[in-house]
């Protein structure tokens, strides 16, 4: 096993270096975590194709329903079992290898959805796949007790200690993991960021690496960043390419073409099941003032399949998504300009809990592709510094924020370099407002 700070992993792409032509490079399926979508790997996409990776052989699935059962051998509505997760990425990376016409793909995933990749090459997916990164995998569990053994996540429980007897990686198949110093809230000593402050979970900072792989430590990276971030795309990068990238950055495209599909939520469980009847709207804003600039540039409403686009739009255009599905919140989603196109950005409207409370307007910032840290990033909402971040290791991606008169001006978000304005919404016409980050 090794195990490394700092630096890029210069040994493996100096190993790989001119084995990989640029006209063979694999098919890249990626492969999202709990309750999330294909849409977080926008950003990886953005840099793999900046780095001229071929936009047709980049493939994120989109589980049914990506959130895990609380025992995995019990029915659970709108959750799957490590079963179900496993028939849909089977058939997913199928698909990806006969519309490519390759023998073989990568496999790049985060969280839970480590679990499912390593159950795929264990029951006859190593015969389809060349290489796996694994991003914050929960490889020996959020926690290893007696207790809660049918859970997915327990490293004690029947799944895991499956998945673990023996080889911890599959035959066949070059293993890298990447994974946090500390700051993942997934592999602590304690069950504090899981509800359980007094559990003693017998999982530390290491439990993401296994052996036989190559084992990555990055710093101050949080869970969902040891796969979103900048250092977590150079370093799969180098490993499924075998050199470094030429470039970090994003190239930006100046026209983008943007599509996805509005998606489900049960009270405050999401799914990836496609919602019809939706009515999508799409304005340009301003990006100083959130203020709408003329008539929307898209208005649709959902069939069977959800699609709510496509929209080409300028690159460089801020964006505000309002989504009025059935039953649920009407959602004004308002982006930083997106840089390149996309055909997986997907709509969800706002869990119904933040629709609760006696507020006049509710603004939320979301960070999809990360966590929220003090102090290590700088956020503010409307000026402040929201006092619900706690300090130390990131555990909170959604920040609500409530406003007790509805006034018609800008709601400035900021994190670290990234600025969203925002817009106040009725709540009492159950209007909410997101801010979305993208990085």
């Amino acid at each position: 096993m090794i195990t490394r700070r700092g630096l890029l992993a210069a040994g493996v792409a100096l190993a790989w270096a001119g084995r990989v032509r640029a006209d063979d490079l694999p098919p890249i399926v990626f492969v999202h975590g709990d309750s999330d979508s294909a849409a977080v790997w926008q950003t990886t996409f953005w840099r793999f194709e900046s780095n001229g990776y071929p936009r047709e052989k980049l493939f994120a699935i989109n589980f049914t329903n990506p959130q895990a059962r609380s025992d995995n051998g019990v029915e659970q509505a709108d959750r799957s079992s490590t079963d179900d997760e496993l028939k849909q990425l089977s058939a997913f990376v199928d698909a990806a290898l006969a519309k490519t016409g390759a023998s073989k793909v990568a496999l790049v995933a985060n969280s839970r959805g480590c679990n499912t990749t390593r159950n795929f090459l264990r029951h006859g997916g190593a015969a389809k796949a060349a290489s796996a990164v694994l991003c914050g995998g929960v490889n020996h569990g959020v926690f290893a007790v007696p207790a809660m053994v049918g859970s997915e996540y327990n490293g004690q429980g029947p799944f895991l200690a499956g998945l673990n007897t023996g080889d911890e990686t599959t035959p066949g198949v070059r293993f890298l993991t990447l994974r946090s110093d500390g700051y993942d809230l997934y592999a602590q000593p304690t069950g504090a960021y899981i509800g359980q402050p007094d559990m003693k979970t017998n999982v530390t900072a290491d439990g993401p690496a296994l052996k036989g792989a190559t084992n990555l430590v990055l710093d101050h990276v949080d869970h969902r960043e040891t796969a979103f971030s900048p250092r977590a795309f150079a370093e799969a990068y180098a490993f499924i390419v075998g050199r470094a990238p030429s470039r970090i950055a994003i190239t930006p495209e100046a026209q983008v073409t943007l599509n996805g599909a509005v998606t489900g939520i049960d009270g405050d469980t999401p799914t990836n099941k496609p919602v019809a009847g939706a009515k999508v709207e799409v304005y340009a804003v301003d990006p100083d003032t959130g203020a709408r600039k003329g008539e929307a540039l898209l208005t649709k409403t959902t069939g069977a399949d959800g699609v709510w686009g496509p929209l080409t739009a300028d690159s460089a255009t801020a964006l505000e998504f309002v989504v009025a599905a059935p039953d649920q919140l009407v959602t004004h989603i308002y982006r930083s300009p997106l840089p390149r196109s996309f055909a997986q950005l997907h709509l969800r409207p706002a869990i119904a809990s933040e629709g609760k409370g006696e507020a006049a307007a509710i603004v939320t910032m979301n960070r999809p592709r990360g966590y929220f840290g003090s102090p290590r990033d700088v956020i503010l909402i409307d000026g402040k510094t929201p006092a619900d971040v706690p300090p130390g290791v990131p555990a909170k991606w959604r920040l609500p924020v409530s406003f007790a008169t509805l006034e018609d001006r800008p709601i400035v978000c900021e994190f670290n370099q990234e600025r969203i304005v925002a817009r106040m919404w009725p709540l009492k016409d159950k209007h909410v407002s997101i801010a979305e980050l993208t990085y």
